[in-house]
């Protein structure tokens, strides 16, 4: 069988594709190597994507998203894409697991994963203290003292979230002021669970069989400190998934994918929508219109090429 579309990738923005591919009753198919619905499903509370006056939890929002989509057709398989080869009209993608999909186009939809410190000890510790989801982790500190890493929006909600488990929340910021939207600013400042330390770096996180000790550094004094924390939570920025494309579309120097407003990347027939390609503002909602525009690109393709 050859497919229309293969969507590589089950965020917002791939969902979002395979809606609008499927409901445009081309035969697309979704590959996913984790849990549908990508990072939005570790965000414990979305409340700026449209239509859900009070909110909605990031779970609910994925199933609701991955419902939608296969109502219309979509299929969804679980699978880690190891190759892709783009030879020809007719490209084919291998997964990890064995199997092959032959495709008239493919969408990129891959997302990004939480960018490591690289310091001491976040490896050593990761699983047991180290953590880059409160969502799923959080709840494993209640009434201790938790230290976050970083300064923007996930950084500080995630912050704000612990506060609900944690006897003590340290948000720790490079910079004298924080990058977060000024509502989440405003509920952080007046939340009493949470301290912040302004210019400061984190440079080594020591314990034994979990975190005990988080080291600091401040970047305006030199001086440096410990932090007495039994958890370490980090987000400090993201990296795309594009480690299998091996040189397959060009990236920008932070390895971004480079598309034009239509998601056409720089092989024909191969687009990319979502957190995965260069653009200013990654949110679901940006997310969700690059599927749509992806999809609708990919529907032309077609009809000009086959």
């Amino acid at each position: 069988m050859v497919y229309d579309v293969v969507i590589i990738g089950g965020g917002p923005a791939g969902l979002t594709a395979g809606l609008y591919a499927s409901r445009a009753k081309l035969k697309s198919l979704l590959i996913e190597k984790g849990l549908t619905g990508g990072l939005v499903t570790t965000t414990e509370w979305v409340e700026n994507y449209p239509g859900f006056e009070e909110g909605v939890e990031g779970v609910e929002l994925a199933r609701k998203m991955e419902t939608q989509a296969t109502r219309f057709g979509l299929e969804i398989v679980q699978g880690a894409v190891a190759d892709i080869l783009p030879d020809g009209k007719i490209k084919k993608v291998s997964l990890e697991e064995g199997g092959q999909f032959e495709t008239k186009s493919i969408i990129l939809a891959t997302g990004a994963h939480p960018r490591p410190l690289k310091v001491e000890g976040e490896d050593a510790f990761r699983g047991k203290g180290v953590s880059y989801c409160a969502t799923c982790d959080g709840a494993f500190f209640r009434g201790e003292k938790i230290a976050v890493v970083g300064g923007g929006d996930s950084a500080v909600q995630e912050g704000i979230f612990l506060t609900k488990f944690a006897e003590t929340v340290y948000i720790i910021h490079r910079r004298d002021r924080l990058r977060a939207e000024k509502i989440l600013q405003e509920r952080a400042f007046s939340n009493s669970k949470i301290r912040l330390i302004w210019d400061s770096v984190a440079e080594k996180i020591e314990g034994d069989n979990g975190v005990k000790t988080l080291h600091i550094r401040n970047l305006k004094t030199d001086e440096r400190s410990a932090l007495d924390v039994q958890g370490v939570f980090i987000y400090i920025g993201y990296n795309p998934n594009v480690e299998f494309l091996k040189g397959l579309v060009a990236l920008d120097e932070n390895n971004y994918i480079i598309t034009d407003e239509n998601m056409f990347t720089s092989v024909p027939g191969i687009f990319a929508a979502g957190d995965v390609r260069k653009k200013q503002l990654k949110q679901i909602a940006t997310a969700v219109g690059d599927g749509a525009i992806a999809a609708v690109s990919v529907e032309k393709y077609i009809e000009e090429n086959f």
